[in-house]
């Protein structure tokens, strides 16, 4: 059975997170593990806690899971500190991890800034190089870019001038009222739209997380980049337009629906 690590916080909920991301790994046929950044107190409403693990902690775990059920593929989710980020960067060195899909969780849904500028220096530093593909959402594209995007054209060239700073494949998510379910994938291949289907479903509460850890399931399986891309938009389709309705707030989506 191939095998992926999930790189992220804790969401107590269950809707996002750690937790979204090993459900969605289990979903997509792989063997789950995690290494946790910090323990987060949310729900569907938001978050009211965060407490971060230490660097040497985190550092602890990551050497566990690599010296004895090495990882496929590994996403990268939440990570606050740029302490946190230089260590993550160093194991993916030390044990040559291959099949790294980096979620830059940057910007909330809202606009609020998520990391400091520092961490965001590191982010870009230590750990795009290492990553196989990087997946962000339009706000986060646009710190990236250092310009606001509203068109397709916009998307486009946001992600050729992403990848050709970074050398690095790069996913940006429509949505937020622009190309809503199309995303752009660039590689070195060049650019192409990897089109979705409009789900209408208000409860989209780790629909991120989700999505790079489907991608990093699929890659752990072996599928090329496209393939992943789109075998993992398919997922998150299905487990949309399951309609799961849970919480008060926007609610997680249903992983664990039937698929195949």
């Amino acid at each position: 059975m191939q095998t992926a690590l999930t790189i992220a916080g804790s969401d107590c909920s269950g809707g996002a997170g750690i937790q979204a991301d090993i459900k969605t790994m289990m979903a997509n046929g792989v063997y789950a593990m995690s290494a946790i950044t910090a323990l987060t107190a949310q729900n569907t409403l938001g978050v009211t806690g965060i407490m971060e693990v230490t660097p040497d902690f985190l550092a602890k775990q990551l050497d566990a899971v690599f010296t004895d059920i090495r990882p496929d593929a590994v996403k990268i989710g939440m990570v606050a500190s740029g302490a946190l980020i230089e260590v993550i960067a160093e194991k993916l060195e030390q044990y040559h991890a291959e099949n790294v899909v980096v979620d830059p969780v940057m910007v909330s849904t809202s606009g609020s800034r998520l990391i400091s500028e520092e961490a965001v220096a590191v982010l870009k530093d230590k750990l795009f190089p290492l990553a196989t593909v990087m997946t962000p959402n339009i706000p986060e594209t646009e710190v990236l870019f250092e310009e606001k995007i509203a068109t397709a054209d916009d998307m486009e060239k946001a992600a050729a001038m992403i990848y050709e700073k970074y050398h690095v494949a790069i996913l940006c998510k429509g949505g937020h009222s622009l190309n809503d379910a199309n995303d752009y994938l660039y590689t070195d291949k060049g650019g192409e739209w990897l089109r979705g289907e409009r789900i209408d479903n208000p409860n989209t509460h780790g629909t991120g997380c989700t999505l790079s850890s489907a991608i990093a399931a699929q890659l752990a399986k072996g599928a090329g980049l496209t393939d992943a891309v789109t075998k993992a938009k398919q997922y998150i389709s299905g487990a949309l337009a399951d309609g799961l309705d849970l919480g008060r707030g926007s609610g997680p989506l249903n992983h664990g629906f039937m698929w195949s």
